[in-house]
């Protein structure tokens, strides 16, 4: 097609070429110009580059055709394909994210090879296109690191959600309940209403608590109590101000136990269970009303301190010392 175009466009130029330089060139004799002329212009040689000028728009036109045809078929199979694996992805239980994501992939890949397709049948080279498309991407990927890194942890949480909308999750020194995740950052919203954006990179390579998962958690406290208090009549205590409290799921266990024995206390723990939602408001309920009820059963809360004993022979000897002491200095 294109060496057919060329010859159209040669025998032309030549003809026009020979014409020219006829009439510029002085030592022709007029019967020479009037030849060439007239070879040029015959009906014949006319006739022949009408035809070769008629193939050359006609081929184009085909190809032309052929590549529209190409598109369209391509774009009619696209979203056949769009239609299948969003069928699919949705019965899988995919997030709604991860489907939106794959669908795009799947366009640009798409219409990336339409594109390469109709380019090479319209007689364009696309050797020098993709090389020069890599060169591009190259170049973006070194200057976007830090973005391909959270693009690359979104895609691995959206894929193997380790949570989801509406889990409370704990990482990073956060925690809070998940509200959207993007392909970059994914955003929760603590306790106290503070929207923080993770990146989705770093969130990615980090240990990640979900305590939202089930619906429940369960609460934690440890208090201490002196050496002297009674344990029996603080756990009572304890176990009253859990099952007081609505908020404690009371067909879950409600436990008081003694965790550890430290310098200065008998470290008892309690333990219940609450909806995460209301984990927090369970908790400072809970540490205020311990203490009243401790308070009330005669139990104390001691507070770090040391104890020094000496026996009467060591005293005297401490003093004994001291003694001395004063006496040399004197």
């Amino acid at each position: 097609m294109f060496f057919d175009s060329m010859n159209v466009l040669a025998a032309a130029d030549s003809g026009v070429t020979g014409i020219s330089n006829l009439v510029n060139n002085d030592a022709a004799t007029l019967e020479e110009k009037t030849q060439t002329a007239k070879a040029f212009f015959t009906k014949d040689n006319l006739r022949a580059l009408l035809e070769q000028g008629i193939n050359w728009a006609i081929q184009k036109g085909v190809q032309l055709i052929i590549a529209f045809i190409i598109w369209r078929l391509g774009k009619i199979f696209l979203k056949y394909i769009l239609k299948i694996t969003d069928r699919a992805m949705r019965r899988a239980s995919f997030e709604e994210g991860v489907i939106k994501f794959i669908n795009s992939v799947i366009k640009f890949i798409t219409y990336a090879v339409l594109l390469l397709l109709v380019l090479d049948i319209l007689g364009l080279k696309t050797a020098s296109l993709v090389a020069i498309f890599g060169s591009a991407a190259l170049a973006l990927s070194m200057a976007l690191q830090g973005s391909l890194a959270n693009f690359a942890g979104g895609i691995l949480i959206m894929l193997f959600r380790p949570f989801r909308l509406g889990d409370y999750i704990i990482a990073e020194g956060h925690e809070g309940t998940v509200k959207s995740i993007d392909i970059l950052y994914t955003k929760i919203l603590t306790f106290n209403n503070e929207l923080v954006m993770m990146p989705n990179g770093t969130l990615s390579n980090s240990n990640i608590v979900n305590v939202g998962i089930a619906g429940i958690r369960r609460l934690d406290i440890r208090i201490g109590i002196s050496y002297k208090s009674d344990i029996e009549k603080a756990r009572q205590a304890l176990e009253n101000v859990m099952k007081g409290l609505d908020l404690v799921i009371k067909d879950k266990p409600i436990e008081v136990y003694v965790r550890e024995f430290q310098d200065s206390s008998v470290l008892l723990q309690t333990q219940c269970w609450v909806k995460h939602s209301e984990y927090m408001n369970a908790k400072y309920y809970l540490n205020e009303n311990y203490k009243k009820a401790l308070e009330e059963n005669g139990v104390s809360i001691p507070f770090p301190q040391l104890d020094v004993h000496f026996d009467e022979e060591s005293a005297l000897m401490t003093q004994k010392i001291l003694e001395a002491k004063e006496e040399k200095e004197a």
